[in-house]
């Protein structure tokens, strides 16, 4: 049979033949109308399947993969012995080459594996069934490689889904060691391996199943690449999901906090759909929880610039990076390693209300910051960053001093600060029309001196306003910075979608492409959710924008730059090799 029609076999393939006299046929096992009945034969069907060699076996596991994966809390499988049975077909796959390579038996191992995953993936009473079934040596051998990466793929996802369980993470902690090297070696060089054995590889080079499994049939290149990028990402945020299930009980931190590995981990950002895996910077999260992790992490000036630059972007994961960064300003131990890179990107934020649900963000970064200016403030501590040392004061005038002296003023007047800062803004716009971009700064900075700090609409317009001057001054930390405090000011759920465009504009032109195309999407997002009509065009600039960023941020872009390098290191080395047997033909 051909392997396209066994992957995308159609659903009358699926249906039992009425003239079938295999009596422990699966299709027809399913249609058997009496319950107990049909229970009975599913489990002489489960355990005759790791006897028999029968290339239906393919068709079987493609449809328990479909019930799996649309059903994965129904008990009915997981309590007749599939746990077993697909453990010992994955043994049997890696022990028996042969019996592989037979027919369509290829498919099986992954088959499998990802069918363990599905119905372990909620149910602890499922994960307990399938650990006392021995399905974690085999999931083991896939994970150390015996077959190849898309069976590491699966393997990944179902160890984590056994070691995300309280009733079976012991079970797997037994190997805890050899498990936490190769999760993070799969993690770290999971992209090196499918774009070198994979996307680099011509068509008639490429295994023919990998391709058959990655396209269900329909087997064409693009579609291929598309979903090799799609796995490859899965395969990164799994390995991540399961250093993660350690982390989270502080099991292993002498090996997860390597520096080489703690620096890898801020370029692991999980991508733009995969919101289950805690990605790199959730797994720095769980470290800092720890008392090893911080002090691994604070001493590590790259990671601490990156939690910074996560924590002021539109990334998903910003909130991870802020609570990374509060944890580790609040171990005494940790503080002054970080403060002094983290206040300026954390002054910022003081005025951010709420973020994926969580209220007050603000205020416990303010607070977090603040806890002991007063030393810094009389002269009793100093930091080793000046601009730090400013960020605190900014803080501390903007959110104590300031706050206190509008509690204190008139009504009267607070509507004359209001009408002045409206008629200072005006004045901005004037100017920035005219093409005096630095006077408009004065005016927009003099504007938000007096607009008073309950006016977050019109405070919010005042620092996209001058963000803009930036701009186009050609000063991008500072574009960055006010558009920041816009969107800071604006709603969490309804973020200032000029600020947004803006500070993806200032984001490109750091050269920071992930930045600036998270933004460039939420500016996107917004515009479609704001117009009422369903044909929302996007504009011509931020289509550019979004394709500029994806092609500098795709998931392979940096195994492809070193693969180059690579290669014209080894063509330099051949070429000295080839001048030095030159020299030596000569001399002789």
């Amino acid at each position: 049979m051909d392997q396209n029609n066994s992957i995308s076999c159609s659903s009358s393939q699926m249906l039992s033949d009425p003239t079938c006299t295999d009596p422990y046929c699966f299709f027809c096992t399913m249609d058997e109308p009496d319950l107990s009945l049909r229970r009975a034969k599913m489990v002489q069907c489960f355990k005759e399947m790791t006897l028999r060699d029968d290339q239906e076996h393919v068709l079987v596991l493609s449809r328990l993969w479909n019930i799996a994966m649309t059903q994965p809390d129904d008990p009915e499988f997981p309590s007749l012995g599939i746990f077993e049975c697909m453990g010992k077909l994955i043994d049997r796959g890696i022990k028996d080459k042969a019996w592989l390579l037979r027919g369509q038996n290829i498919y099986i191992p992954y088959y499998a594996a990802h069918i363990i995953g599905s119905y372990t993936m909620y149910k602890a009473e499922f994960a307990e069934n399938a650990v006392i079934s021995g399905v974690v040596l085999p999931l083991m051998e896939l994970l150390r490689g015996k077959i190849t990466w898309v069976e590491q793929r699966v393997a990944v996802r179902a160890l984590g889904h056994l070691a995300s369980h309280e009733r079976t993470f012991e079970v797997i902690a037994e190997r805890e060691e050899e498990i936490m090297e190769l999760a993070m070696d799969l993690a770290s060089n999971c992209l090196k391996t499918i774009y070198t054995k994979f996307i680099r590889v011509k068509d008639s080079k490429r295994l023919k199943y990998h391709c058959d499994l990655l396209t269900r049939g329909l087997g064409e290149r693009e579609i291929e690449n598309t979903r090799a990028e799609e796995w490859a990402r899965q395969l990164q945020c799994w390995s991540l999901y399961l250093l993660n299930c350690f982390a989270c009980k502080g099991r292993s931190l002498s090996l997860v906090c390597k520096k080489h590995f703690l620096k890898d981990l801020c370029s692991m950002w999980g991508g733009l759909g995969n919101r289950t895996s805690p990605g790199g910077i959730g797994l720095i999260r769980s470290l800092c929880n720890t008392k090893i992790g911080r002090e691994s992490i604070a001493n590590l000036e790259p990671v601490i610039l990156s939690l910074c630059t996560t924590s002021s972007s539109s990334d998903y994961w910003q909130y991870m990076a802020i609570d990374s960064l509060l944890l580790l300003l609040k171990d005494r131990h940790t503080r002054y390693s970080v403060i002094d890179i983290a206040a300026p990107f954390l002054a910022d934020l003081v005025e951010l209300r709420s973020l994926n649900e969580r209220t007050e963000i603000g205020e416990a970064i303010t607070q977090t910051l603040l806890q002991d200016y007063n030393k810094i403030k009389y002269g009793g501590l100093s930091l080793k960053s000046q601009s730090a040392e400013e960020a605190l004061r900014e803080i501390w005038e903007l959110k104590v001093e300031r706050r206190k002296r509008e509690e204190l003023i008139s009504d009267q007047e607070l509507k004359e600060r209001k009408d002045l800062a409206r008629i200072l803004k005006q004045e901005g716009n004037k100017k920035f029309w005219a093409g005096y971009f630095e006077q408009a700064v004065t005016k927009y900075t003099k504007a938000l001196d007096l607009c008073p700090l309950k006016m977050r609409k019109e405070r919010t317009v005042l620092y996209s306003n001058r963000a803009q001057c930036h701009l186009l001054l050609r000063k991008s930390e500072a574009a960055i910075r006010d558009t920041t405090r816009a969107l800071s000011l604006s709603s969490s759920e309804r973020p200032h979608r000029k600020s947004l465009w803006r500070r993806s504009q200032a984001y490109d032109m750091k050269g920071m492409a992930k930045e600036s195309l998270m933004d460039c999407l939420m500016f996107v997002n917004g515009r479609i959710k704001s117009e009422q009509t369903k044909n929302v065009k996007i504009p011509y600039y931020a289509a550019h924008m979004i394709n500029k960023q994806m092609n500098c941020t795709w998931i392979f872009a940096g195994v492809k730059s070193k693969s180059k390098l690579e290669e014209k290191a080894n063509k330099s080395n051949r070429d000295d090799a080839g001048d030095q047997r030159g020299m030596r033909t000569i001399l002789e």
